[in-house]
């Protein structure tokens, strides 16, 4: 193992996790390779420079996010990816954070592809008056912010919207795109309008298939989104 870790600072009561957030880039960048068993304890407490206490509390927080799994006699093993839990907001917040992300945006782009249409169809269906006039709101400033392009005004608006439709749909099991991936919808959002892009017209057509309750027409508007949303990525690269 030929990963080396810098000494960690800042308040005892934080250690832990930054101990954690530097073992989770390395684990995800492939410095700490999957099915490996990492250094051991005291190795570790030494590079970062911290207690053992901190240490296995770090340790314990990588597991419960799948990135460990730790077995008597045989030490702390690195899980394979099918086990890390994308869904878990720590977790992106760090992925986030790394330099590489744009495959990110990539793969979090066919996720919303695979849902989103179905709970702009939702929404059209199920959204409730007060819910309605809510997204209404919200369309409002998209509209305003987008003809005097203001980046984090639009980001937050933006949000905002689509959290709105997940949870106007009326199915519990969307409210955690509305919730848990707001960290990675915000960063989404925040790097697919760099250029100023906003397919204000686009959002156009999904906020007026809901508000007329027609479902097939949101349907077909968030994919017509989506896919504008896949042509501004690769512009951007």
């Amino acid at each position: 193992m030929s990963t080396k870790f810098t000494p960690i600072g800042g308040e005892k009561r934080s250690l832990h996790v930054q101990v954690a957030c530097e073992m989770a880039r390395s684990i995800i960048l492939g410095e700490l390779p999957q099915g490996e068993i990492i250094p051991g304890e005291m190795d570790l407490c030494t590079q970062f420079g911290v207690s053992r206490t901190a240490l296995r509390e770090a340790i314990k927080l990588l597991t419960s996010k799948g990135l460990l799994e730790s077995k008597p006699k045989v030490g702390t093993r690195v899980r394979t990816q099918e086990y890390w839990n994308y869904l878990d907001s720590q977790l992106l917040d760090w992925l986030i954070d790394m330099e590489k992300t744009e495959y990110l945006y990539v793969e979090f782009l066919e996720l919303r592809k695979a849902i989103e249409p179905e709970a702009c169809a939702a929404a059209a269906r199920n959204a409730s008056v007060e819910q309605r006039m809510m997204l209404s709101e919200l369309f409002q400033k998209m509209d305003s912010i987008a003809k005097g392009f203001d980046q984090d005004e639009w980001v937050d608006v933006d949000l905002e919207f689509h959290k709105l439709i997940f949870i106007s749909t009326g199915n519990s099991f969307f409210l955690p795109f509305a919730n848990v991936l707001s960290t990675m919808f915000k960063s989404f959002f925040h790097h697919a309008s760099k250029r100023g892009t906003t397919c204000i017209e686009e959002h156009r057509d999904i906020y007026e298939a809901i508000m007329a309750g027609n479902a097939e027409k949101a349907r077909q508007a968030s994919l017509e989104l989506l896919t504008a949303s896949d042509h501004e990525l690769e512009a951007i690269k």
